[in-house]
């Protein structure tokens, strides 16, 4: 009975070393204007490498930064600005040696036609949409935009503030706002409304996009691999189909 018992427990180590090593899931926790850059990357991805599965989880960077603070599952973490990436990495959450930049984007004012055609005429619009700034990069990017333009506290009763970037163009496309700012990628997604104008580089931070892998991720092989992968060729081509520059 101890021999069966002995020969039993052999075979099943045997096939359990024997047994391909299962896929874990990727957790991505992702800025809002990103989203279809990586449904189709990480889709692209999952097709070539049948067994990884990924779990993606996106919004505003400064509400994605808390959630990973707070032990919320992730491995990668792109943030649309470098200041929530340098906030995990001072707590100690990601991978240091992983930090890289995905990507960067670049600020408009999308609206109606004729509503506004430069920073100026924003004082004469009655509300404008922007992502909170506590939370959403674009907002902050935005509010940098007013104080150097030197008009800050003409907009200050006129701004009606959004969870991320996609809800500050929903207003915009439902004409409950004159205009939003917001990436133009997510601009060139709109139905109804179009890019009035650019706002002028001089006056706000280049939006960068960095990218991580988390403490966890670092321990996920498939994470590990998928990172390396948006740093490729193909990363790159699909980024700048949805209108984002890489470099």
């Amino acid at each position: 009975m101890q021999y069966v018992f002995k020969l039993s427990a052999t075979l099943l180590c045997l096939v359990l070393l024997a047994a391909p090593a299962i896929a874990a899931d990727v957790n991505l926790s992702v800025a809002a204007s990103l989203k279809e850059v990586i449904n189709e990357l990480s889709e692209s991805y999952a097709r070539k490498n049948p067994g990884v599965k990924f779990v993606k989880n996106y919004g505003s960077s400064g509400a994605l930064a808390k959630q990973v603070e707070n032990g919320a599952p992730a491995d990668i973490f792109i943030s649309a600005n470098t200041e929530w990436m340098d906030y995990l990495k001072n707590k100690k959450l990601t991978d240091s040696a992983s930090i890289g930049i995905f990507t960067y984007n670049t600020l408009v004012f999308a609206g109606a036609p004729g509503k506004a055609a430069s920073m100026k005429d924003l004082t004469r619009l009655e509300k404008i949409a922007i992502g909170s700034p506590k939370s959403v990069p674009a907002g902050e990017y935005a509010m940098d935009a007013f104080k150097k333009a030197g008009i800050d506290r003409q907009l200050e009763k006129k701004l009606v503030m959004a969870k991320d970037v996609r809800e500050c163009l929903m207003y915009a496309e439902r004409g409950e706002v004159d205009g939003a700012f917001v990436y133009k990628t997510d601009a060139l997604l709109a139905k109804q409304a179009r890019i009035l104008f650019t706002v002028p580089q001089e006056l706000y931070p280049r939006v960068t996009y960095p990218m991580a892998l988390t403490v966890a991720g670092a321990k996920n092989r498939d994470a590990t691999a998928f990172i390396a992968f948006l740093h490729s060729g193909e990363a790159k081509t699909v980024l700048s189909k949805y209108g984002f520059a890489t470099r």
